[in-house]
């Protein structure tokens, strides 16, 4: 629309002058604009294929930072072109705002310039170049660039993670539950012992090479050493955390990922206090290249690497957490969408009872047949 209004006022004060005037001046001007347009077309018609865009950032940045982009703009040979016009985009967690950028590269085979975007919401973010058009030296007439656009880039805008107090009586319903399976396990391993004269589930001091999956940190916690299991027994006495990032292909952006940042949030927050208090825990997200991943949460430093990678993945939409066979002392279910399909995730379960729900809100429709767990505005666990 602005370039037609250009067009036409160009036009006017060219009418005006001729016929009102100066006529033979006004023809003589009329030819000038109609050449030198000419040549703009030629500049930006040929242009379009000596030109490459490339840009790059951070692939991470905290909630309410800028995050600089840094564009770098190519020309081929010694040909001068026009005006070059860039626009960019970036996705919801950053505004979901454009920006348009014009330069000229008429001396220079190469011109670089940066831009910033606000990270608004946790989540992963993208930033991308949508178009880019040589339009010539008048910027009358854009032929779009014939090389590919760059790829868009992946960034992970890093939430803060709340501060969980270990009062909190989900925290304490799972901690429960760890022991009565800890006193359950010690318990069988005591009669192992009885009957086959070797130690069923007996832990010594850890020495280097030990996997840190074998870890009893709760125990180390109390001794102020690490202590490791002599068995396998730990792997069901660890609570099960799974998270699913579920968003439905007709939901909005704005408010998809709000929920998203609300259920990351919590989430961290709750296997971070499990692991102050010292209680690994299994985490199962969806990692690198979509795959289902479980880890297992250790120490103190896992609960932030594995944010890093969440954050790393962008949400696909229609996908769900996949439960299989899952035995555990607690099963932790935190979702955006507890409703429809959750029932028949908690059906394969193999102890219901071990089941539990974490929501978004309050507000969160429920149809998983369990009472919903969800993170007030005061940071504490409320069913």
């Amino acid at each position: 629309m602005k370039k037609v209004f250009s067009l036409l006022s160009v036009a006017a004060v060219l009418f005006v002058f001729t016929f009102y005037i100066d006529g033979e001046i006004g023809v003589i001007l009329a030819a000038f604009i109609l050449f030198s347009a000419a040549i703009s077309v030629l500049f930006a018609f040929f242009g379009r294929k000596r030109i490459t865009v490339s840009f790059d950032c951070d692939g991470y940045v905290k909630k309410g930072a800028p995050l600089t982009v840094n564009v770098t703009v190519e020309k081929q040979g010694g040909f001068p072109l026009g005006i070059v016009s860039i626009k960019t985009a970036s996705d919801a967690v950053f505004g979901g705002s454009e920006k348009t950028f014009r330069l000229s590269l008429a001396g220079k085979n190469q011109k670089k310039f940066s831009y910033t975007v606000d990270a608004l919401t946790g989540g992963n973010g993208e930033i991308s170049v949508v178009s880019v058009h040589s339009s010539g030296f008048m910027g009358f007439v854009g032929f779009r660039i014939t090389e590919k656009l760059p790829k868009p880039k992946s960034v992970g805008v890093i939430p803060e993670i709340p501060k969980i107090r270990s009062s909190s009586m989900l925290f304490r319903d799972i901690a429960d539950s760890v022991i009565t399976s800890d006193d359950e396990s010690s318990a069988d391993s005591a009669m192992l012992y009885s009957a086959n004269t070797a130690p069923g589930y007996d832990h010594r001091e850890y020495v280097q090479g030990d996997p840190l999956k074998r870890v009893n940190w709760k125990l180390s916690v109390k001794k102020d050493k690490l202590m490791v299991r002599l068995d396998e027994a730990s792997a069901s006495v660890q609570p099960v955390v799974m998270l699913d990032l579920y968003r439905d292909k007709n939901a909005d952006p704005n408010q998809a990922i709000v929920a998203e940042e609300r259920l990351i949030c919590a989430v961290f927050g709750l296997i971070t206090l499990l692991i102050e208090q010292g209680v690994a825990s299994t985490f199962v997200y969806y990692g690198a290249g979509g795959e289902l991943t479980a880890e297992s949460v250790e120490s103190p430093d896992h609960p932030s690497q594995l944010l890093l990678k969440v954050l790393a993945e962008k949400v696909v939409p229609e996908r769900r957490i996949k439960l299989h066979s899952v035995s555990a002392c607690a099963c932790l279910i935190a979702s955006t969408d507890i409703s429809g399909e959750i029932a028949e995730m908690v059906s394969q379960l193999e102890d219901k009872d071990s089941a539990l729900i974490l929501g978004v809100s309050a507000d969160s429709r429920n149809d998983s047949g369990l009472p919903m767990w969800y993170l007030d505005d005061d940071n504490n666990f409320r069913v």
